[in-house]
């Protein structure tokens, strides 16, 4: 058995690792994970609802979980034997609310269905949110134990999809863990984040010398940002540790960055005129969201062995290099 607290394999590459399907494979987060696991002695299986570019080395599916059923699936398990699946496919923050029910719920059971229906049993890891609990107090942080009333279609989405998980787990259908991440900072940021739309706007602004006119709304929350890089380092580690089976973790950076401070940062790493022009009303966010999360994440440092490890600027970094190279 595993000890608590310790990774059951090295972080670095495992030859001979085995299989891994990975949900949702040609988006932000999936990408990172994918490149993650190869990185790690994996072979990658990418599935997703259509067939954008992969790396040549991944093999990729294309298949619709949210409107078809799980025998397709089900049977690509049994065929590929894989040692792990990773759900990194939903929808995030859209205006659709059946879209979100669709993509982050019933995509989740659909997962569960094919799970149960096979022969294998590899171990998922579903990639879940903060957005599940209920916001907490100016400078009380998340931990997993934290009520879980989301305030927000997409939270509520994602809980759905989490308890299934959970159930699955009790009821001997599934080995599974559930990452709840915060948000999401690297290469690739989409566009329609925050810091996605300030990159975009400083790339297509003040090209004739003039500084770029960034627009946002007004600047007054604080957030935790975690790097891409160590969320795919817990994903590692969640697949390798049998002990995790059943856990929820909470996957941060353990700090709190004011939104501005962010922006100011990208401006800066940028090199790039720039004016900073807050207008409108503040995104619209419900009465409850007091406009500040801090995340806990000891418990996957003890379950995991599993610690943030880069800072703001490291993923603001990469977020611009990898902009800029698209330009």
């Amino acid at each position: 058995m595993t000890e608590v607290g310790v990774p059951a394999r090295p972080e670095g590459p495992d030859p001979g690792s085995g299989r891994v399907v990975v949900l949702g494979a040609t988006g932000f987060v999936g990408g990172h994970v994918g490149a993650a696991l190869e990185a790690a002695g994996y072979e990658i299986l990418g599935v997703a609802r259509r067939p954008l570019k992969t790396p040549a080395s991944w093999r990729f599916r294309p298949m619709d979980l949210a409107h078809g059923g799980p025998q397709a699936l089900t049977e690509l398990i049994d065929a590929e034997r894989p040692v792990a699946i990773v759900n990194a496919a939903g929808e995030v923050w859209s205006p659709d609310a059946e879209g979100m029910r669709r993509n982050n719920e019933l995509l989740v059971d659909r997962l569960l269905a094919a799970l149960a229906g096979s022969r294998a049993r590899p171990r998922l890891i579903q990639l879940g949110s903060v957005h599940e609990y209920a916001p907490q107090p100016h400078g009380v942080r998340l931990t997993e134990s934290s009520p879980e009333e989301p305030v927000s279609d997409y939270g509520r989405t994602k809980l759905r999809g989490t308890r299934a998980v959970l159930r699955a787990v009790r009821a001997g259908e599934a080995d599974a863990v559930v990452l709840r991440l915060s948000n999401v900072i690297g290469a690739g940021t989409p566009r329609a984040s925050l810091l996605g739309q300030v990159a975009a706007q400083l790339l297509s602004g003040g090209r004739d010398g003039a500084p770029a006119r960034i627009r946002v709304s007004p600047l007054r929350s604080s957030r935790d940002f975690v790097d891409a890089q160590d969320v795919t380092r817990a994903v590692v580690a969640a697949l390798r540790v049998p002990d995790a089976s059943g856990r929820v973790l909470n996957i941060a950076s353990g700090t709190s960055q004011h939104v501005r401070d962010m922006v100011g940062l990208l401006l800066a790493i940028s090199g790039r005129p720039a004016t900073l022009v807050e207008r409108g009303a503040p995104e619209l966010r419900p009465a409850a969201d007091n406009g500040w999360t801090g995340v806990d994440v000891s418990a996957a440092r003890a379950v995991l062995g599993w610690e943030p490890r880069r800072t703001p600027r490291d993923m603001v970094e990469d977020l611009w290099q990898a902009a800029a190279q698209q330009d």
